[in-house]
């Protein structure tokens, strides 16, 4: 039975399809290709639990069932892994609220220029 797993770092997100017979190291190894860095250096965890997902068990073993959000750290220089960075709707949502009131102030500055431009003009 097919499902999707959402695999979050920092802003980006990673629709996997996969089953629920499949590893953590196959999902790696489908990662791999996508990231562009060694299965060795990834990790998987399951958000919510925080459980680290192990290599060698199945995703059903570990109960991550369909839609479940993942995040992937990777290994650092200095050998340890990333803390857990991920963006979340509400970060977005805030930010895209500020664009926008800032836009709105913008677009009032631009009016009141008009304004006075027309204003100065006649």
């Amino acid at each position: 039975m097919a499902m999707y797993i959402r695999i979050k770092r920092h802003k980006t997100t990673y629709f996997i399809q996969c089953d629920p017979i499949e590893t953590t190291l196959n999902i790696k190894q489908k990662l791999e290709s996508l990231i562009d860095q060694p299965i060795v250096d990834q990790r998987l965890i399951l958000v919510g639990s925080g459980e680290v997902l192990e290599d060698s068990k199945t995703l059903a073993d570990q109960k991550v069932e369909n839609d479940a959000v993942v995040a992937l750290t990777l290994r650092k220089d200095d050998n340890e892994f990333e803390e857990i960075d991920i963006v979340s709707t509400n970060d977005f949502y805030q930010s895209r609220e500020a664009d926008s009131g800032n836009c709105w102030m913008e677009l009032k500055m631009m009016h009141k220029k008009v304004d006075f431009m027309q204003t100065w003009i006649s």
